[in-house]
């Protein structure tokens, strides 16, 4: 691994890299990159997913996807088995999980390896707590669903009529979605790996991105549609590639469909949106956040108080460093500048932008920008999240005390200063209309 976290997985003697690019190789990727191409890393959760605390194993579990399981099995809710697709639109409808959202990625990065290329990527659709992968072929869809209290879950459902399916958890996931780089919680990555040469010798190269990633570093093995002419990134090409981090590189092959690349028989829509990958990845690593100070804050609260010192026991968690970074992350203080000329190809966009809640002035924290940055508004729309909010008081509280101080504009430190008042104020008037849990003094002065 180099200063660009390149990660490189030497093929093996007994079978190509290509087979190797399934579970294996990717946790090996999701673990050893251990931060964005960019370098930015922060602190990860380092207790067990079943320590007392969260149980993530065994806890109880409220999510959409475990709902959806519990209306299915109880006869309330059918799903409907299609030929090629199986039970994908009926899964997409029940969790509202838009089609428009599509996006295809061809590296080899699912336990369904083997049925994913170029000319059979894996489809994704999410919304902002749900996303369900779909190969067509496949043995099952993949689901992962944000829980209030518990994080990120994965299930997986067989494709197979049957009168009452089941969505069952599917830990297996876990060997790829639980590193350095979901934070140290069961959580969501972007990763990109290069197209790989057919080479007995040749390296598998991967690293995870999120909007903090320059684009001409991000989408190595997915498709992107609506990019501008001239625009550098990885996307589009199943052709070996020399590639440095942070060096130059040329223009992508244009796409504006899939129309043409593959057989597109079952796929919903012939695009892989610009605006929903932009999305998707910022999407991602705020999971990750969210879920982490949450997991944090209740192993804080479950460790033994001690009179007249902290107990060995103690974790050392210090929640406010947590909230730093979770905040940055949420008004987008680090963004990697957007290009002009975005198109949503597939209306991503307009139905992502038509989301609420609204302010009276019908403004919305799900508005999108694309004029050099991804939100017209820059603050996460997950904070609506029933996660942000199932949060204990003790991380609410500084979450929103940090939130505060840099909205307020008493935040001393440069970075802050590519926040202009004019958004800070609007991101202040939308949440003081849109969010219920907003303390009092958020009503006060933006200077």
């Amino acid at each position: 691994m180099d200063g660009g976290m390149r990660v490189h997985l030497q093929r093996s003697r007994f079978g190509s890299a290509h087979a190797l690019l399934g579970v294996t190789v990717v946790a090996l990727l999701a673990a050893l990159s251990a931060t964005t191409l960019n370098g930015q890393r922060g602190g990860v959760f380092r207790e067990s997913r079943d320590h007392p605390a969260i149980r993530y194993s065994n806890g109880p579990t409220t999510d959409a996807v475990t709902a959806l399981n519990d209306a299915v099995q109880a006869g309330d809710l059918e799903l409907a088995f299609e030929p090629t697709t199986g039970y994908l639109h009926s899964i997409l409808t029940a969790l509202n999980v838009p089609v428009e959202s599509q996006v295809t990625v061809f590296s080899q990065t699912s336990f369904q390896a083997n049925r994913i290329s170029p000319e059979n990527p894996r489809a994704i659709f999410f919304n902002d707590t749900v996303a369900v992968g779909w190969v067509r072929g496949g043995d099952v869809l993949e689901i992962a669903s944000l829980d209030p209290t518990q994080g990120v879950l994965f299930f997986s459902i067989d494709q197979k009529p049957v009168e009452r399916p089941q969505i069952q958890r599917n830990d297996r996931c876990l060997a790829c979605h639980l590193s350095w780089d979901t934070l140290g919680v069961p959580g969501l990555i972007t990763l990109n790996t290069l197209p790989m040469p057919d080479d007995p010798n040749a390296y598998a190269v991967g690293w995870t991105t999120d909007h903090r990633s320059p684009l001409s570093d991000r989408w190595g093995s997915w498709y992107v549609t609506g990019a501008p002419p001239a625009l550098s990134h990885l996307g589009n090409t199943a052709e070996p590639m020399e590639y440095l981090p942070g060096g130059p590189s040329d223009p992508a092959p244009e796409l504006a469909t899939l129309e043409g690349l593959f057989d597109l028989s079952g796929y919903p829509t012939p695009y892989s949106d610009i605006v929903a990958m932009l999305v998707l990845e910022h999407r991602n690593h705020m999971t990750n956040l969210v879920v982490r100070i949450g997991w944090e804050a209740r192993v804080v609260g479950h460790a033994p108080q001690t009179t007249g010192g902290t107990s060995r026991d103690q974790p050392q968690i210090d929640l406010a460093d947590t909230a730093e970074e979770l905040v940055d992350y949420l008004l987008f203080i680090d963004e990697a500048p957007l290009p002009a000329g975005l198109r949503s190809t597939s209306g991503f966009a307009e139905r992502f932008s038509a989301q609420g809640p609204f302010d009276n002035q019908t403004r919305s924290l799900h508005q999108l920008d694309l004029g050099g940055r991804l939100l017209r508004y820059p603050c996460s729309p997950l904070i609506y999240a029933a996660a942000f909010d199932a949060l204990l008081p003790e991380a609410l509280a500084a979450v929103y005390e940090r939130m505060w101080t840099v909205l307020s504009g008493a935040a001393p430190e440069p970075r802050y200063e590519r926040l202009s008042r004019e958004d800070r104020l609007a991101i202040v008037e939308i949440l003081r209309e849109t969010k219920t849990t907003l303390p009092e003094y958020f009503h006060g002065d933006v200077l």
